[in-house]
């Protein structure tokens, strides 16, 4: 078995040497999405709130150019700049998991650019 690197189209290049995702049979390693919009190259205004839920509508881009979707994820790792983020994230996140959430974990972390939040999943891929 060989990994598949998969480009987003929807997303910006990457800023370092590692891809968007890759595939490996039928499972899917997605790279940390962060909270940028990235028709503009900035986190949307609105506070943390928004850029989580940049971040993982990011992920959900991402998931979908690799044949993918949010309902196939089977776990992610959520890293926060800062523990007192932790209930916003849960609320936002259970936006996009309203109904059996994918295993996960939330480790605090510094992250580059000002950042708060970035989210990196594993997942399967559809017709597998």
């Amino acid at each position: 078995m060989k990994p598949h690197v998969v480009t987003a189209p929807s997303m910006p290049a990457t800023v370092g040497p590692y891809s968007h995702a890759v595939r490996m049979g039928d499972l899917l390693f997605v790279s940390g999405q962060p909270g940028i919009d990235p028709a503009t190259g900035v986190v949307p205004d609105g506070g943390f709130e928004a850029e989580a839920r940049q971040a993982l509508a990011n992920l959900a881009n991402v998931l979908e150019a690799a044949g993918s979707s949010l309902r196939l994820v089977a776990k992610v790792t959520v890293f926060l700049a800062d523990a007192s983020l932790f209930t916003q994230m849960n609320a936002v996140f259970s936006e996009f998991f309203p109904i059996d959430p994918p295993a996960r974990s939330t480790p605090i972390v510094a992250l580059p650019r000002g950042l708060r939040i970035s989210i990196e999943a594993i997942a399967g891929v559809e017709g597998s």
